[in-house]
């Protein structure tokens, strides 16, 4: 088991309504997922350890069952997340230059 770090990137920002539901959902609040938010844009930040990235998501996506007109439109990860998660090479992140 490992732990994974990437980004479920939402259609819209939460409505207030759906912000008041997330505050009573127990399953967020466990450290493992949490939201960021900017003006027309929310995310939810993920650390969860399982044997694969995509176990990983797959659970984080199941987070989402109580959460109603929520939906998750990407699974994203920044060149932080390609590093921690040990998946960053020459061909998928460029080698920072010399200084």
């Amino acid at each position: 088991m490992r732990d994974w770090y990437f980004n479920l990137v939402l259609n819209a920002p939460l409505t207030e309504e759906q912000s008041n539901t997330l505050a009573h959902l127990d399953r967020f609040n466990d450290g493992r997922i949490g939201l960021a938010e900017r003006p027309g844009y929310s995310r939810f930040m993920c650390s969860f350890e399982a044997e694969t990235l995509t176990a990983a998501i797959a659970e984080a996506l199941g987070f989402f069952e109580d959460f109603p007109g929520v939906l998750v439109r990407s699974v994203e990860m920044d060149h932080f997340d390609l590093t921690t998660n040990g998946m960053a090479t020459p061909a998928v992140l460029p080698v920072p230059p010399h200084l």
